[in-house]
């Protein structure tokens, strides 16, 4: 039931002891679910940033500079076409039918419970596939004139699937359910009727359905070593820019230090800079979201009352002045003129004439700021992909083994948890003990590494005697008297390693 790992987690030595039963760890689960479900609090959640800090403090780690990704991870879901889907969703209301209404609604979904969604679509001709929309938007609309007008099945998780479908593929028009165009379907739409919470996403080619989880995590060189801060699971279909200013409070928060947010440039954003401005964070981006320009432009702030900006090509600096809405800057066209770079530059093409806006001054110092840090920390950002990688690992070709966004957020937060403990149990195990670790922390990993080197002799000494056990057994004893002892075969097959 549970392997040498857990064994080892759980700090039993002895190789035959038996540890609690998997369903103690369900029932918990269930209980914290529910918990979350009612109060809106995550308790992991909770237990991770508490877990986190403390480290973080005893360890005397730095965590004014920071780095930030995410990763995406799918949901244990079937993968549904729309047809597909529309069927499943269909069938599935035959769960919660009352005999009374199985006579009517029972017609209606007979042609399609005889076979199933995939049996079903297979049997269709090629010339029946666009008509089939159409027929199911009849039966969608027939059903669910029925069944909303019925307080029973209100609540029910196969009658809200069957709702949202209905209402997200169909436009009704005079009590008629006409199939939504391909185009105005949004990726926000049920995926699956196991799990509500999935959302779509198309990424470097890949079809993802499912969730994104974005981790941060100190990045100060000085560090011995990093150690995750922050965990957060989204709808894939959310901007990295726009979850980073969600978290951007709850950060700032758990480590008022932070000072420097390393990310690639889909975390940039003219709301992120603004936010970044009143926190006193510079965001350092690998990469520029959007066209490069063909000409590098500086804005600087000068002064605030009123704003005054300069703006610096590679041949000018010219002061701003201000207008109704913008500033405006008025560069000398004589030495446009000259200049071997006018072919690309788009201020020489509007006659010397630049207007901007204060956000366009924040843009430009975001895009610049990694060439004002020291060049050793140019290079912080990119070593947070290992951090993705601890996550894609513990998923399968990159799917979950569980549904939906509750279980998703239980997954990364034990799994962040679990990252941290490991790097902390690595550096110890490499460089000793440390001195300013709290002492209760620093007696756990001692009797970790003196429960591993208990378990591995008792490991070898089982080896041995089972490899020895089942040689004498298949070279030596008759066959007969091998078979009737299989049940002692059964129970050493059980140990598992």
């Amino acid at each position: 039931m549970f392997d040498l790992r857990f064994k080892a987690a759980l700090g039993l030595s002895n190789i035959g002891e038996v540890p609690f039963s998997r369903v103690t760890l369900f029932n918990f689960q269930n209980r914290v679910l529910d918990y979350e479900l009612q109060t809106g609090i995550k308790l992991l959640e909770q237990v991770f940033d508490k877990l986190s800090a403390q480290q973080i403090k005893d360890l005397s780690l730095k965590a004014d500079i920071q780095r930030s990704d995410s990763t995406l991870v799918s949901s244990n879901i079937k993968k549904y076409s729309r047809l597909q889907l529309l069927i499943e969703v269909l069938v599935r209301l035959d769960r919660i039918l009352k005999e009374e209404d199985m006579q009517f609604i029972g017609k209606q979904l007979q042609p399609y419970l005889k076979k199933g969604a995939d049996k079903y679509i297979y049997g269709l001709k090629a010339k029946e596939l666009p008509h089939e929309l159409e027929k199911l938007g009849k039966v969608y609309c027939i059903v669910f004139e029925w069944m909303s007008r019925k307080e029973k099945y209100q609540g029910k998780k196969e009658f809200i699937n069957f709702e949202r479908a209905y209402r997200e593929h169909f436009v009704v028009v005079e009590r008629e359910a006409i199939p939504k165009p391909a185009k105005e379907l949004n990726s926000s739409m049920l995926q699956s009727p196991d799990d509500p919470d999935a959302t779509y996403r198309q990424k470097n080619g890949e079809h993802n359905k499912g969730f994104t989880i974005n981790g941060t995590e100190t990045a100060n060189p000085e560090n011995p070593l990093q150690l995750i801060t922050d965990i957060s699971v989204n709808p894939n279909n959310i901007d990295d820019s726009k979850i980073l200013i969600n978290r951007g409070d709850k950060l700032k928060e758990k480590t008022p230090e932070l000072n420097e947010m390393h990310t690639d440039g889909g975390y940039g954003s003219e709301d992120n800079d603004k936010k970044f401005e009143k926190m006193g964070i510079n965001q350092i981006i690998t990469a520029v979201r959007g066209r490069e320009s063909g000409i590098e432009k500086k804005i600087e702030q000068t002064g605030q009352s009123p704003d005054v900006y300069t703006v610096e090509c590679p041949f000018q600096k010219v002061v701003s002045t201000p207008t109704k809405k913008r500033h405006k800057v008025r560069f000398d066209m004589n030495i446009c003129k000259k200049c071997p770079l006018n072919d690309k530059c788009r201020i020489f093409k509007n006659k010397g004439r630049y207007y901007f806006t204060h956000e366009d001054c924040l843009q430009n110092r975001r895009n610049g700021n990694i060439l004002n840090i020291p060049e050793e920390r140019r290079k912080i950002k990119p070593n947070v992909e290992a951090l993705m990688n601890e996550f894609k690992i513990r998923t399968p070709n990159g799917k979950l083994k569980v549904r939906g966004l509750i279980k998703a957020n239980l997954f990364a937060f034990n799994t962040g948890i679990a990252i941290n403990f490991g790097r902390i149990y690595r550096f110890v195990a490499q460089n000793g003990p440390i001195n300013r670790l709290n002492l209760s922390i620093a007696s756990v990993f001692q009797d970790i590494m003196s429960n591993m080197a208990d378990l591995s002799l008792r490991i070898k000494i089982f080896l041995r005697d089972f490899i020895v056990y089942r040689f004498c057994w298949k070279y030596i004893s008759p066959r007969e008297i091998f078979w009737t002892n299989m049940p002692t075969m059964q129970t050493l097959n059980l140990i598992c390693f």
